[in-house]
């Protein structure tokens, strides 16, 4: 089986540096990206400023592949936007790969050859076949000894609704409501938004960012308006660990969201849940669970992060936690039912598993609908994964990676609860001593603004 390589899916970050230590590994790799460049989703974000620095989103193997290639590291103290991390570090890595990255490729389904998902016999000694479709249409198959899922979540934005669904009416109103951060240096976007009142949805990194830019636009556009809108209240960790944070830059936009409200460019609606959506003329009214309704606005951005896609792995046995969709060891480490700081400590291969060997969700897509993940944690996850599946278990199980603290704290039941948000009561969750959190808005990673 080992003639067969480990196929990757998806060409970001992650999944270029699975690639990486595989090669490293004397593995060979097969990347499937089913856009037609690396870093598809990190290219929509272009600009999005991370707010963790080039040192913590660089991967060690990786750097190794791209040195003889003349390849400088940026100043690993300053702070890439996404397009700066694609077109400076993911694209030069993919074309390094060279033919080891296949474009255009979209994994369609995954199964053990001969085998659906009720079978036992023979199973494991099965390799898997890989389904995939060309942009042109073509169906094609591929045989992979093992299969590293690293696509990510971009494209499973979750919905305004506060009950994990579309508000009633959401899909009618498409026309006035986006799932990401507006690039507001486009001129067609800042005129779809200034002068005009946008319901910002979210609590995350990525509602701190668009809250931010925002203000910004309103200081320059008369009547520019945010109107922030939260499923809980407003208390002493809403805005981050601010001064206190380990990540300078994630405090630092967690304050410039503080200011847009102090300063009048940003409201609040809180322990608000959206339950449907009414168009009054050209714009558009939310209306909550119990009954209150805000004001028109014009747009609003629905920021409430982030679902895995996991209907290609229909025919795979998983491991997932029923409330997270991540891997079921993997889940209490980074569920914010427990956590709003993000407690987990580095985790590899063992917290990785699923009952179906040889195949690991890493990246954002092992956390699943958890509103944090860091880079450098992905970069671990992969290390630990191509050493498991070279042999070397002791590799794989060791830690080689200590993480920043995130000076964010709150306890359970937080989220839902308005009176104990305000009054800065919870848990102390970052008693750990290595806690991460990487979620960007201008901040580390676009793909979550999780439990508003």
């Amino acid at each position: 089986m080992d003639r067969h390589p480990v196929v990757v899916i998806g060409a970001g970050p992650i999944g270029l540096a699975a690639a990486a230590h595989l090669i490293e590994r004397g593995i060979e790799p097969l990347v499937l990206e089913a856009g037609p460049s690396a870093a598809g989703a990190v290219r929509a974000w272009a600009h999005v400023r991370l707010f963790s620095p080039w040192s913590e989103v660089t991967d060690p193997a990786a750097e190794k592949l791209l040195a003889p290639t003349g390849w400088t590291a940026p100043d690993g103290a300053s702070y890439p936007t996404g397009g700066d991390w694609a077109e400076r570090y993911l694209q030069p890595l993919a074309d390094v790969l060279g033919d080891k990255v296949r474009y255009d490729a979209t994994v369609t389904g995954i199964a053990r050859a001969g085998r659906d998902r009720i079978v036992d016999s023979g199973r494991e000694e099965q390799p898997f076949t890989v389904h995939i479709r060309t942009a042109e249409g073509e169906e094609q198959r591929i045989t992979a000894r093992a299969v590293v899922d690293a696509s990510g979540t971009w494209s499973g934005p979750a919905p305004l609704g506060a009950n994990g669904l579309p508000a009633l009416g959401e899909k009618a109103s498409a026309d006035r409501i986006s799932y990401r951060v507006p690039d507001l240096r486009d001129p067609a976007v800042r005129a779809r938004y200034a002068g005009r009142r946008t319901a910002v949805v979210g609590s995350g990194a990525s509602a701190f960012t668009a809250l931010a830019q925002l203000a910004d636009l309103a200081k320059e556009a008369k009547g520019t308006h945010a109107v922030w809108i939260l499923r809980r209240g407003i208390g002493a960790s809403t805005y981050g660990g601010g001064e206190s944070d380990e990540l300078p830059a994630r405090g630092a936009l967690g304050l410039r969201a503080k200011a847009a409200v102090e300063e009048g460019h940003a409201s609040a609606a809180t322990g608000f849940r959206t339950q449907s959506v009414e168009r009054d003329g050209d714009q558009l009214v939310l209306i909550a669970e119990d009954g209150r309704r805000l004001d028109p606005v014009d747009e609003v951005i629905v920021l409430t992060g982030f679902r895995p896609d996991l209907s290609f792995l229909s025919e795979i046995r998983l491991g997932l936690d029923e409330r997270l969709q991540a891997p079921t060891a993997l889940a209490p480490l980074i569920d914010p039912n427990v956590h709003s700081c993000g407690t987990v400590y580095p985790h590899g291969v063992n917290e990785l598993a699923h009952p179906e060997r040889d195949i690991y969700l890493t990246g954002m897509k092992s956390y699943g609908r958890a509103p944090t993940f860091l880079a450098m944690t992905g970069y671990e996850q992969v290390r630990s994964i191509a050493a498991a599946l070279a042999g070397d278990q002791e590799a794989a199980e060791r830690v080689e990676l200590t993480l920043p603290e995130t000076g964010v704290c709150g306890g359970a039941g937080l989220f839902d609860d308005p009176d104990a948000a305000q009054s800065g009561e919870g848990g102390g969750c970052c008693a750990a001593p290595a806690a991460t959190t990487l979620q960007i808005g201008i901040g580390a990673w676009p793909a979550s603004s999780g439990g508003c």
